[in-house]
């Protein structure tokens, strides 16, 4: 039996699987740990708040925060870190420098994709011509029925103005390859409207190079009735898969911080 004053003052070790507060409970929670963790945070929310984009409008007022902010951030994240995982002695240090790198090159990209766009929507609005942006991609959509005349490859006259404009754009902003696809509804047999769908693309690739833009950049498909975008069903449905779709995908490395922005 132990004295009573020593059984009081006594207090037995904490056994393994309770919780203790003391220092050597959290090995890893250093202070070297510290720059770390505070580089990671501060790159990512720097990264992603630097570029106020003022052509980012539609972005910014759907989701409060404009594609180059997202993909800074990301990109800050990531790198931030790579940069610790690389550098073992300071990774305060290398996640800074990994961040910085990875973050400067994501929003790059952002900043490009977000201005041509919004300088795409700016041409084509009033036009028939739908922009969506999916991604990295951007997509222009023309229905059937203001490019081409029934069962005609030949591009309506008073669509030459809309591909004019497209025609500009593509050349200011060249860092992107250009994919023209032919759509058709279901009528008629699918060879004539796979044909017909082929040469309603290759007719606006054509056009586009006659006003300049490099032809190695351009690709073209026709995939007839494949793909529908609404019923065949009824008129209304067959004249929105009677189309024609552009597709503008970045180039492999051609964007980032150093990529000349375009003149206005």
């Amino acid at each position: 039996m132990l004295p009573l004053g020593y059984a009081l003052r006594y207090r037995p070790p904490l056994t393994q699987g309770r919780f203790s507060t003391s220092r050597s409970s959290f090995p890893m929670f250093t202070s070297r740990c510290l720059p770390l963790a505070a580089a990671v945070t501060a790159l990512a929310l720097l990264a992603g708040c630097a570029n106020n984009n003022p052509y980012d409008t539609q972005s910014q007022s759907q989701g409060g925060m404009s594609k180059t902010a997202k993909y800074g951030g990301l990109g800050a994240l990531a790198g931030a870190v790579a940069g610790a995982a690389i550098d073992h002695n300071n990774r305060g240090k290398g996640a800074l420098i990994g961040a910085a790198v990875a973050g400067a090159a994501a929003a790059g990209y952002g900043y490009y994709a977000d201005k041509q766009e919004a300088e795409l929507r700016r041409q084509m609005e009033g036009t028939g011509v739908e922009v969506q942006r999916q991604g990295d991609d951007i997509k222009l959509i023309m229905p059937g029925n203001i490019t081409f005349a029934t069962d005609s490859a030949n591009i309506a006259p008073s669509f030459y103005a809309p591909l004019n404009n497209l025609a500009n754009s593509f050349k200011q902003y060249n860092q992107n390859t250009i994919e023209i696809v032919g759509y058709t509804d279901s009528t008629g047999s699918r060879q004539h409207n796979m044909d017909l769908s082929q040469r309603r693309a290759q007719s606006v690739a054509g056009y586009l190079t006659a006003q300049g833009v490099d032809g190695t950049r351009l690709s073209t498909r026709g995939m007839g009735p494949d793909q529908p975008i609404a019923s065949n069903s009824t008129a209304d449905g067959r004249a929105q898969n009677r189309r024609v779709e552009v597709n503008l995908r970045p180039v492999p490395g051609a964007q980032g911080p150093a990529q000349t922005q375009p003149q206005y």
